[in-house]
């Protein structure tokens, strides 16, 4: 009888310290389950413990798989990192931009978030998405408007190859520069007429003219 009693405390014991399941989260962040995530949470998951498949961190997998109620789960768990990054260096400020969730953006900046990164920006990723709300909320904070991500390519010239004219409007109305080179020797102009946006093209060398003309 005593053996037994040990035996069942032991596996009672066994079964409170046992880890949760990475795989059983990533699964409960994806399709929103926030009980599922809190629960796990609470037996120890690290929130900022990449995916094996991806390198996805959750925040981001929360933000991408529209999980609304498990990205606040999230948010609010002691010792979460705003800027920790996926394997390809998302942050959660990124994907929400890109992803228009304007009350994550919101919520993120509340909490500390830092609106300029090395490498790839938000902004970065707010203009290719052409979401002017989230720009400007992004440029009254201080973004760097000519951010250089990797082979340098600046947000205006990531909004010009995806055609988003009123981003580019905005980068250049916000002092961003035109005549900046990528890596590939490539300016913003050039971008978009690689990318078949000679609209977008236009409008930058228009601007170029005009202010050319001013000078």
């Amino acid at each position: 009888m005593r053996h037994m009693v040990a035996s069942a405390l032991l596996c009672v014991s066994t079964a409170v310290l046992a880890a949760p399941d990475p795989v059983s989260f990533f699964r409960a962040v994806s399709i929103d389950n926030a009980g599922g995530v809190r629960k796990m949470l609470y037996e120890g998951m690290n929130p900022n413990l990449p995916d094996e498949q991806r390198g996805d961190i959750a925040l981001v997998i929360a933000l991408r798989d529209d999980a609304d109620k498990v990205f606040k789960v999230l948010l609010e768990t002691p010792g979460i990192d705003l800027e920790a990054r996926s394997a390809n260096g998302n942050t959660a400020l990124m994907m929400a931009a890109y992803k228009h969730k304007r009350e994550a953006v919101d919520a993120l900046l509340a909490k500390g978030a830092k609106v300029n990164q090395s490498g790839w920006t938000a902004l970065h990723y707010a203009a290719s998405a052409g979401d002017i709300p989230i720009m400007q909320v992004f440029l009254q904070r201080g973004a760097k408007v000519d951010a250089y991500a990797p082979t340098n390519i600046t947000p205006l010239m990531f909004a010009a190859r995806e055609g988003q004219e009123e981003a580019v409007k905005l980068l250049l109305a916000s002092g961003a520069d035109p005549t900046l080179k990528s890596s590939h020797g490539w300016t913003a102009a050039q971008f978009a007429l690689a990318a078949d946006k000679p609209g977008v093209a236009a409008i930058i060398d228009k601007f170029q003219q005009e202010r050319g003309r001013r000078n």
